[in-house]
């Protein structure tokens, strides 16, 4: 399809790549970068319920986006193989979740400092929690959940930021 998109035989295509591998490695590389975007962009926001909000919203419209027909997020299903010739490209797409999430991080814990969240907000677990409601969007969304759907749940998702079960006293 790619070839066929770009009007180029697939021999051609390969030959620009090496390999099926090669050119799996580099578009999910291409493509986890739009991600990391959503990251940078939603970090300056003025609250991190904002942040939050903007972060699960922008992704669910990126997961959902119609006119490229695959529904969910490229990385994570890349992320899911577990085989020798996608193995670099795991570690790429581990390396940059890490990156983004150390960046959302940071930046709650400022929310704490200015006193957006209340103080012993545990920062790592809001982190680790808005990560695993991007991840679960990403699947609902490859299992056909529909964008309105998925809205619902990524502009409920920032109060969770301000719960009590968040703070240090009430460590998991």
């Amino acid at each position: 399809m790619l070839a066929t998109a770009l009007g180029i035989s697939s021999s051609s295509l390969y030959a620009a790549f090496g390999t099926k591998a090669a050119l799996f490695d580099e578009a999910v590389r291409t493509y986890a970068q739009r991600y990391s975007e959503i990251y940078a962009g939603a970090v300056p926001e003025p609250t991190v319920a904002r942040v939050i909000e903007r972060l699960l919203t922008d992704s669910v419209n990126e997961f959902t986006r119609a006119n490229e027909g695959h529904p969910g997020c490229l990385t994570s299903s890349a992320v899911m193989a577990d085989a020798p010739p996608t193995s670099n490209v795991r570690a790429y797409v581990a390396e940059l979740q890490s990156s983004d999430e150390d960046l959302l991080t940071s930046r709650i814990e400022r929310g704490i400092q200015e006193g957006d969240l209340t103080a012993g907000t545990n920062a790592s677990l809001v982190t680790e929690l808005v990560q695993t409601i991007w991840h679960g969007l990403s699947v609902r969304a490859e299992l056909g959940a529909t964008r309105e759907e998925l809205l619902r749940i990524a502009t409920t998702a920032p109060t969770l930021a301000r719960q009590d079960p968040l703070s240090q006293s009430r460590k998991a």
